[in-house]
C-alpha cells in the first residue's frame, strides 16, 4: 500500500518533471554552437578577458612614449610689500626707502629629449612581452570557454537521459508491481514479490527526484555562461561513430609542448624577467638628454625700485652619471635574477602539468572510444537478458527479483552507453584544449554529432 509520504514525494517528482518536460517542449532547438555563440556574446569571464587584454594594449603606447619628447608648461603671479630704511650717512638716489608693492608674473616652457636612456629602450621591449602575454591570455580565456560550453552542454543532455530513464524503468518497475500484486491475489505468488516491487519503485521515485534537481542544476550552467536558461537542446545522434586515435601520445606530447598556452605564457613571464635584469643593471649606466627652455618673467617693482622684463631662452645637452645611490642599484639587480629563476621555475611547473593533463586527456578519450563499443555490446546484451528473464518469469522458472534485477542492469547499460558517448565528444575538446591546437571548427565537427531540426 502506498504511504501518504509516498504520496507526497511522487506528487513532488512528477511536478517538478512536469516543469522540465515544459521547458523541453518549449523555445527553438539550440545545437552546440549556438550555445556557443550565445557564450561569446553573455560569458562575464570571457567578457573580463577582453577588457583585461585592451588595457594591456596601451602598454605599446606608453613603451613608445618612453623616447618622446616630453614638453611642460608653468606659470605664475605673486604680490610683494616691502618696508625698507636705510642706516648710515648720507643718501643714495637710486635707492628709495619706505614702503612699496609690486608684482611680477612669469611663465615658462621647457622640454627634454632623451637620446640614451637604456632603461627606457629595456621598457619598451618590456611592454611589447606583457602585450604578447596579455594576447595569450584571451586566447586562452577564449580556448576555456569552448571546453566550459561543451562540458555544460553535455551535462544537461546527460541529467534529462536520467530523467527519462528513470520514467522508463519506473514505467516498467510499475508493470511489476501490479503484475506481482495480481499474482498474489491468485495466489501464485508470495507477498515477497510484492513488497520488493514496491520496494523498487520507492527507491526509483527517490532517484527521479534526484534527477530532476540535477537537471535544473545543469541547465542554470549553462545560464551562468550565456545569461539564459536553454530550453531544449540538440541530443546526440543514436548511430554517433567514434574514430580511433590516428597519432600516439608521444606526438599529443611534443604538440602540447609546442602549443599550449599556458607554457607560453610562462616564457613570456621569464622573458620579461630577463629583461628586468637588463633594465635593472642599466641604473649604473649615464643618461643623455637633450633639453630646451624658454622663460619670460615680468616685475612692475622690486626692493631696489626698479621693474623688470626678463625673458631668456636656453638649449643644450644634459649628461647625468649615477655614482651611488645607497646600494638600491645592486640590490634591485639581484630581486630581479631571483625573479628570473621563479620563472625558469614556473616554466618547469608548466610543462610537466601539461605533459600530466596530456596523458590524462589522451587516456580519457581512449578509454572512452573503447568504453562506447563496450556499452553498446552491453546494452545488446542486458536486453537479451531482460527478454529472457521475463520469458523464465512467465514459465516459472525466474522470479519477479530476477526480472527487476535484469531490467535494473539493462537501464543501467543503456545509461553508461549515453555518458561513455557524450565523454567521448568532451575528451576530443579537452585533448585539444591542453594540446593548444582547440578552435571553434572542432564545435563545428561535433556538431554533426547532434540531431538537428533540419535532420529530423
Amino acid at each position: 500500500m502506498f504511504s501518504a509520504v509516498f504520496y507526497a514525494v511522487n506528487a513532488f517528482a512528477a511536478g517538478a518533471l512536469d516543469t522540465s518536460s515544459t521547458f523541453s517542449a518549449q523555445g527553438k532547438q539550440q545545437s552546440l554552437v549556438d550555445i556557443y555563440q550565445q557564450a561569446l556574446s553573455n560569458d562575464p569571464t570571457l567578457a573580463s578577458a577582453l577588457s583585461a587584454n585592451q588595457a594591456a594594449q596601451e602598454l605599446t603606447e606608453q613603451g613608445k612614449a618612453l623616447y618622446r619628447p616630453t614638453v611642460n608648461f608653468s606659470a605664475g603671479t605673486s604680490a610683494s610689500q616691502t618696508d625698507i630704511q636705510y642706516n648710515g650717512s648720507g643718501s643714495n638716489p637710486f635707492k628709495a626707502a619706505g614702503r612699496a608693492s609690486f608684482e611680477a608674473y612669469n611663465y615658462g616652457v621647457d622640454a627634454r629629449q632623451p637620446i640614451f636612456r637604456k632603461q627606457n629602450l629595456v621598457q619598451m621591449d618590456q611592454a611589447a612581452t606583457q602585450v604578447s602575454q596579455a594576447d595569450k591570455q584571451l586566447h586562452l580565456s577564449q580556448q576555456s570557454l569552448i571546453v566550459r560550453t561543451t562540458q555544460t552542454y553535455f551535462e544537461v543532455l546527460i541529467a534529462q537521459d536520467k530523467i527519462d530513464l528513470i520514467i522508463a524503468q519506473k514505467a516498467a518497475i510499475l508493470s511489476q508491481l501490479e503484475q506481482a500484486k495480481a499474482t498474489f491475489e491468485v495466489g501464485t505468488a508470495t507477498i515477497t514479490d510484492v513488497n520488493e516491487a514496491q520496494a523498487r519503485y520507492d527507491l526509483v521515485v527517490a532517484q527521479e527526484i534526484a534527477a530532476v534537481n540535477e537537471y535544473e542544476i545543469a541547465r542554470r550552467s549553462i545560464q551562468a555562461i550565456t545569461g539564459d536558461i536553454p530550453q531544449k537542446l540538440a541530443t546526440v545522434k543514436a548511430d554517433i561513430k567514434t574514430n580511433a586515435l590516428t597519432q600516439g601520445m608521444d606526438k599529443w606530447l611534443e604538440v602540447a609542448a609546442q602549443n599550449n598556452l599556458n607554457i607560453l605564457i610562462q616564457q613570456d613571464t621569464l622573458k620579461f624577467s630577463e629583461q628586468e635584469i637588463e633594465r635593472s643593471q642599466a641604473g649604473h649606466l649615464p643618461t643623455l638628454d637633450a633639453v630646451a627652455s624658454y622663460t619670460d618673467i615680468y616685475s612692475n617693482g622690486s626692493t631696489s625700485g626698479f621693474g623688470s622684463d626678463l625673458k631668456a631662452g636656453t638649449i643644450g645637452l644634459q649628461l647625468q652619471i649615477p655614482l651611488y645611490q645607497g646600494g638600491a642599484t645592486n640590490s634591485r639587480i639581484r630581486q630581479a635574477v631571483l625573479n628570473k629563476q621563479k620563472a625558469q621555475d614556473d616554466v618547469e611547473i608548466a610543462r610537466r602539468q601539461t605533459e600530466l593533463d596530456t596523458q590524462r586527456a589522451y587516456l580519457n578519450l581512449n578509454t572512452s572510444i573503447a568504453q562506447v563499443k563496450a556499452y553498446e555490446q552491453a546494452l545488446i546484451s542486458s536486453q537479451s537478458q531482460v527478454d529472457s528473464t521475463k520469458l523464465g518469469y512467465e514459465v516459472g522458472v525466474r522470479t519477479s527479483v530476477d526480472v527487476l534485477n535484469a531490467q535494473q542492469q539493462f537501464f543501467s547499460a543503456k545509461r553508461d552507453l549515453l555518458q561513455s558517448r557524450y565523454n567521448y565528444l568532451v575528451n576530443i575538446i579537452r585533448l585539444k584544449a591542453v594540446s593548444g591546437v582547440i578552435a571553434e571548427t572542432d564545435l563545428a565537427d561535433i556538431n554533426q554529432q547532434l540531431v538537428l531540426n533540419n535532420d529530423q
